[in-house]
């Protein structure tokens, strides 16, 4: 709760759109959208970091730091991955067999997605309200796609991308942002998330999209 009171402080603060969370034991997995710079970011994990450290230092008389090392990030694509990362990070704890439904997890952004708390301030992504012209029926579509069967390589190229702090998008998308840094970007992977008939349906019209930057 204190961290989640936190997030939400800070991302008010710095101009942070924070689009999906998922708290686990021993780590968390955030998709956001910086404010005026993507520097915000890293205040922001930093601003978390220290606020838990300093809880737990104090709480449990030790001292310190709480995480292992820097937290790790990757710029995601919005046409065809940005709702791939919704639902990959608020699936967490039924892949670790915590739960076996996204919604029995409580420290996830599905509950507030699905309207089933009283206090929501996530911001929703523009992928997701472009699912439907009401909440329930974005609601509706977004549970029907997050329990479909999830192609394999979709999570591994989710995954890979986060952990070697790469891309997650397609091979036009790594162009452009090589052209915008003026560099190459190594590990780079072509294609695109395998999709069932039903998210390629929920992906149509999200093209004018496909340059907005989130990272995870």
């Amino acid at each position: 709760r204190r961290y989640l009171d936190a997030l939400r402080e800070l991302k008010d603060l710095l101009g942070i759109r924070v689009h999906a969370y998922c708290l686990m034991t021993n780590h968390v997995h955030l998709l956001l959208t910086p404010g005026e710079t993507v520097s915000d970011i890293g205040k922001l994990m930093k601003a978390l970091a220290g606020r838990a450290t300093r809880y737990r230092n104090k709480r449990e008389g030790r001292t310190g730091t709480l995480w292992e090392s820097r937290y790790k990030s990757s710029p995601v694509q919005s046409e065809g991955y940005l709702l791939a990362c919704d639902r990959y990070i608020e699936l967490n704890p039924v892949r670790a067999w915590m739960v076996s439904e996204a919604e029995a997890y409580a420290w996830s952004s599905f509950a507030q997605r699905m309207g089933r708390t009283e206090d929501v301030w996530i911001d929703p992504d523009p992928c997701y309200l472009a699912l439907g012209t009401s909440d329930a029926a974005r609601r509706e579509r977004y549970m029907a796609f997050v329990r479909e069967a999830v192609p394999e390589e979709e999570t591994r190229v989710i995954r890979e991308a986060l952990q070697r702090g790469q891309l997650t998008g397609n091979g036009r998308f790594v162009d452009e942002v090589e052209h915008i840094l003026g560099r190459r970007i190594e590990f780079r992977r072509q294609g695109r998330p395998v999709r069932s008939v039903r998210e390629k349906r929920l992906g149509e019209g999200h093209g004018a999209m496909q340059k907005e930057i989130c990272p995870l």
